[in-house]
């Protein structure tokens, strides 16, 4: 994935959400994107845009007491005819990489026919791969959001 540093300033969910459809569009199979921001930052709103582009029709939902939702990738997403799946994680409830491995978090996060977008990713941080994209969600005000490409 060929994604620039950037910052971007969101003043509405209608933002961040199309702010993440594009980013979204430039991300192939065997992604890893992190999601950071403290509650109520906007990390749910940006994975329902990123889904929103990658083409899923599912209502997307935060998989906070799930750990993991799985939504299957469109055809024009797929690699070597394996169909991938858009796997989002909320870690808040792990305690750490060994809670994580538990569950089979690295099956997540290695699967090259998919994508993984990780919310809370610092409680698995030892075990995250090199290559993986971070994106650092600040709450600004009740509607503004920073939103950074690191």
């Amino acid at each position: 994935m060929n994604i620039n540093k950037q910052l971007f300033v969101s003043k509405s969910e209608a933002e961040t959400e199309n702010f993440a459809e594009k980013l979204a569009r430039e991300t192939v199979p065997g992604s890893v994107i992190l999601l950071e921001g403290d509650l109520g930052a906007g990390k749910t709103v940006f994975a329902r845009g990123f889904a929103r582009g990658l083409g899923i029709k599912d209502t997307l939902s935060s998989p906070t007491y799930t750990i993991v939702q799985e939504y299957q990738l469109p055809e024009n997403k797929t690699t070597g005819g394996r169909n991938g799946f858009l796997y989002h994680l909320d870690l808040y409830r792990i305690n750490d990489e060994v809670s994580a491995l538990g569950f089979g978090v690295d099956e997540f996060l290695s699967d090259p026919a998919s994508i993984a977008l990780v919310e809370w990713p610092e409680r698995i941080r030892g075990i995250l791969p090199e290559t993986a994209l971070k994106i650092k969600i600040r709450h600004v005000s009740d509607e503004r959001r920073e939103i950074e490409i690191i």
